[in-house]
């Protein structure tokens, strides 16, 4: 699978915006300002195709990108910052679980956890709200970068627990380095393989 080969294609603000389910969804969580821009532009081998910014909230739509024409990224609202008006955080949490609850064609959420911090009790809410609702997830601990190895497997045993998990349930990553991209490539390509998608005519 070729994740260079990738287009923006729309900004959904309601779930009949979305575009027709001919791929498998793998769709992209994290509280606000936790790397989901960085993690998504060091898959595509971009810097800046998904628009990073220092702003928390800057994301207020479901971001769809088209790879190598077999799959849709999907770029979520970050969740998490108080400072984001409460209609808008509604807003983003409707739209948000109307589409994990409905979209038949979402394969995976990958959930980005900040490494360098404790389990955040929103983060355990959206892997319980998955699990309630039986749809696929991987946790990925971001910024490993900015931590020692050692820190690095401490924390990251934390957070396994936090979310009773194993470490090969989770990736390590870091978008500055590279660590773990290889491998997150490789499972969401064994995603998208374990769920083919009928073209709609």
């Amino acid at each position: 699978m070729d994740f260079k080969k990738v287009a923006f294609l729309l900004s959904a603000y309601a779930i009949k915006q979305l575009p027709d389910p001919i791929y498998p969804d793998i769709a992209f969580a994290g509280r606000s300002n936790v790397g989901k821009s960085s993690l998504i532009n060091r898959l595509i081998s971009r810097t800046n195709l998904v628009k990073t910014s220092s702003k928390p909230g800057k994301t207020q739509s479901l971001n769809y990108f088209l790879v190598d024409e077999s799959l849709f990224f999907v770029d979520l609202p970050g969740y998490g910052y108080a400072q984001v008006p409460q209609q808008t955080r509604e807003a983003w949490r409707g739209l948000i679980s109307e589409y994990i609850e409905k979209r038949a064609t979402l394969a995976c959420v990958i959930v980005i956890i900040d490494l360098r911090h404790e389990l955040k009790a929103l983060d355990r809410e959206l892997i319980d709200y998955l699990r309630f609702h039986q749809r696929a997830y991987l946790p990925v601990y971001t910024k490993a970068d900015k931590l020692t190895r050692n820190n690095q497997a401490k924390n990251a045993a934390t957070l396994d627990a936090g979310l009773t998990i194993t470490a090969e349930e989770r990736i390590i990553f870091s978008a500055k380095t590279g660590l773990g991209c290889d491998t997150l490539q490789s499972r969401i390509a064994g995603y998208v393989l374990s769920r083919p998608v009928e073209v709609v005519e």
